[in-house]
């Protein structure tokens, strides 16, 4: 098996071709790690979301790294990670146009909604939370046999 390191634009391809994804969130110094549906502009992973445990996360600290793989046997694998901060987009006037980018590239994949949205035993009321993560660095590997 070689493992390479992808250049920049080889992992923007990846993110545009790629959705699920592991958020790496922390509070109160406990790591927190879920999976998420993100779609990447090249400058921004966006997200949709409801309030959990996820969300209080990176509203107590911003700083998040996520994780994207693809995995097609042991000697055949990609993994992109990227670091940056976490932003929500309120439905306020002044992030109008984010929202509606983030909402434009979701809606190009299938049941996007769905994974943040589905009833969950005992949960809050939902209440949509659009989000971007600022993509400041991004890494890749490779692996083939």
């Amino acid at each position: 098996m070689l493992v390479t390191r992808m250049k920049r634009e080889e992992c923007n391809r990846f993110l545009a071709k790629n959705g699920l994804a592991r958020l790496a969130c922390e509070m109160d110094g406990q790591p927190y790690v879920v999976p998420v549906y993100l779609i990447s502009d090249g400058r921004f992973l966006f997200g949709f979301a409801t309030m959990g445990f996820k969300i209080d996360c990176m509203r107590a600290n911003p700083r998040v790294c996520v994780e994207f793989d693809e995995i097609k046997n042991p000697n055949q694998w990609v993994s992109v990670v990227v670091f940056g901060d976490y932003e929500e987009l309120p439905d306020m006037p002044e992030y109008r146009a984010s929202r509606n980018h983030a909402l434009d590239l979701l809606k190009k994949r299938a049941m996007w909604w769905e994974p943040a949205s589905v009833a969950v035993e005992n949960s809050k009321p939902i209440s949509p939370i659009f989000y971007r993560i600022t993509i400041d660095r991004i890494t890749g590997r490779r692996a083939t046999p």
